[in-house]
């Protein structure tokens, strides 16, 4: 009987032991997971890590780039705060307003209390401190000075946002429409290009060299007359010295006909010659999305022959 009981109680015991066991390695197996979470970790324009458990469900966009990027990202639905200027696409107007570029409301984003605010090159960094002293998360995404710059910053809101996939989609869209255009203008003759930011009794400012925009002109087959310039600042002076063969535009505020009516502008050969086109600015001015389309509208009017 001794015998009976001994067996059963070591029966009993190994299960025991066994199940034991089993139990230990199954709550390993449910800890891993968890020691492996590092969350979503983007390294900003100023050297920032901002880190998020998951990716954000709740989005301010204090730029225009950053709202197109958002939305072509197909993640629209994140956005619950914009600025005045972002009226792209559509959509984007039914977004609450948070204020301007630079003057951003800092009540009305703590009030909608977001995951994340993404902000780009005009951002104040007393602004940044305020929304931090609030414990709010900023990313600060600057426009880079090269056109591939574009792509940092979809990858980066693409990583926040938990749309990699879709980010690596619409990058490869764009090298396609970059390669096509590029290839379109190969070997073409570069007419001299000046484009046209500001000018008047505030200066003159245009797309210099060391500029995406500026880049782009080279890109689309064009000959940039500012090209030996740092920044943005010209002058009527050097634009009468280079007299350009084509003068581009914004095909906003009247910006053609008053440039064609202005003195010393008007005695340009471009001018003279009708060789002064409008364009969407947007597509060029905003270091987003729209930059690969804005390429290929600049190296329309600079080659038409060629598409």
């Amino acid at each position: 009987m001794k015998k009976i009981i001994n067996i059963t109680m070591l029966i009993f015991m190994s299960a025991l032991l066994f199940g034991a066991g089993n139990q230990e390695k199954a709550s390993i197996k449910q800890a891993e997971p968890v020691k492996q979470k590092t969350g979503i970790s983007v390294t900003d324009s100023f050297n920032r890590t901002i880190t998020l458990d998951k990716p954000a469900a709740r989005i301010v966009s204090v730029a225009p780039s950053i709202t197109e990027t958002v939305f072509a990202l197909g993640k629209g639905d994140l956005l619950v705060g914009r600025t005045d200027y972002c009226d792209y696409p559509a959509e984007a107007l039914s977004v609450q307003s948070i204020g301007s570029l630079m003057e951003p409301n800092i009540e009305k984003i703590a009030e909608l209390n977001p995951d994340i605010v993404i902000a780009s090159t005009h951002f104040k960094k007393e602004t940044l401190e305020k929304l931090e002293n609030l414990s709010i998360k900023v990313l600060i995404l600057k426009e880079d000075k090269s056109f591939d710059g574009v792509y940092t910053t979809i990858n980066n809101i693409a990583k926040i946002t938990g749309a990699e996939k879709e980010g690596q989609t619409l990058i490869a869209k764009m090298k396609k429409t970059v390669k096509d255009v590029e290839q379109a203008v190969k070997g073409k003759k570069r007419p001299k290009v000046y484009y046209v930011i500001g000018f008047g009794e505030h200066g003159d400012y245009t797309a210099g060299g060391n500029t995406f925009i500026g880049q782009m002109i080279t890109m689309a087959g064009g000959t940039n007359i500012a090209a030996a310039v740092k920044g943005w600042t010209f002058s009527l002076e050097k634009i009468i010295e280079a007299d350009p063969d084509i003068i581009i535009c914004s095909k906003y505020w009247n910006t053609k006909k008053n440039f064609v009516k202005a003195n010393g502008y008007k005695a340009l050969s471009a001018v003279k010659e009708n060789k002064v086109f409008e364009i969407d600015n947007n597509m060029l001015d905003r270091q987003g999305p729209r930059l690969a389309d804005g390429l290929k509208a600049l190296a329309k009017i600079i080659h038409p022959e060629s598409f």
